[in-house]
């Protein structure tokens, strides 16, 4: 085992990704002591940071956080175990693309609704439209827990950052968390007015073209509007005001 101390950089990093699972808590998307938030660690090796697994995200702190590399191996002194769904879905994809170095998975109701609605995220509201060719779909297969299917979410990711896995929830990945944040915030956004706006009866159509330009106008994505960092740092100054026990 890794027993050193960790580098203030894999410390800010523990501190960010225990600030998002509290986020996540604070929003309403955790599942029980299910699902999981994933970072890689600065440096040459794919090792990345999960949550512990039988610990509620309100009980993440980035000292619980658990270090494992690409083949589910604990790399540090824990008294803690990490879930294998986890493990094998978001080291395959922090394996296979490079630069997703945060992956996200939630199981929220929207999200699930539209993941087992056939027709899938319907793109006709403000949220969905910004996601116009950022969206990808993969096939339920089961459980997540066999590393043969590591290949085949990578073929249905493609390049794309939103995932819809089919009958089960959504799935983000990015650069930094608070750009796959910025993703899951949208896709979650659109799923849920899709959700509620299925009891209205027909939908208004966008034009493609218009579809298209919500994408490129989407800010939240654009690295010269921050690319999530602001609207992240905002909802940490507001985990502080509420509990900053994360940081711990």
């Amino acid at each position: 085992m890794d027993m050193a101390v960790p580098t203030q950089t894999e410390q800010d990093v523990r501190v960010q990704l225990a600030a998002c699972y509290r986020i996540f808590h604070m929003l309403g998307w955790t599942e029980m002591i299910y699902n999981h938030i994933t970072m890689r660690v600065p440096g040459p090796e794919k090792h990345f940071l999960i949550n512990p697994f039988g610990l509620h995200y309100s009980e993440v702190t980035a000292s619980n956080l658990v270090k494992i590399d690409i083949d589910g191996n604990i790399l540090q002194d824990t008294e803690h175990q990490i879930n294998p769904a986890g493990f094998t879905l978001h080291s395959a994809i922090h394996g296979a693309i490079d630069d997703a170095h945060c992956v996200m998975h939630t199981h929220t109701t929207a999200g699930c609704a539209v993941a087992s609605a056939d027709c899938g995220l319907s793109p006709d509201n403000f949220y969905s439209a910004q996601l116009y060719d950022r969206v990808a779909y993969h096939e339920f297969e089961g459980i997540t827990i066999r590393a043969d299917e590591g290949p085949r979410v990578i073929r249905s990711i493609g390049n794309k950052p939103a995932v819809i896995l089919r009958n089960h929830g959504l799935l983000t990945w990015g650069h930094t968390i608070p750009m796959a944040f910025s993703v899951m915030w949208t896709l979650q956004r659109a799923c849920e007015i899709q959700v509620a706006g299925a009891a209205l009866g027909k939908t208004r159509p966008i034009p493609e073209e218009v579809q298209r330009q919500c994408g490129v106008d989407a800010m939240q994505f654009n690295p010269r509007y921050g690319a999530g960092e602001d609207v992240f740092a905002a909802l940490v100054r507001q985990l502080d005001r509420i509990d900053d026990s994360y940081r711990q």
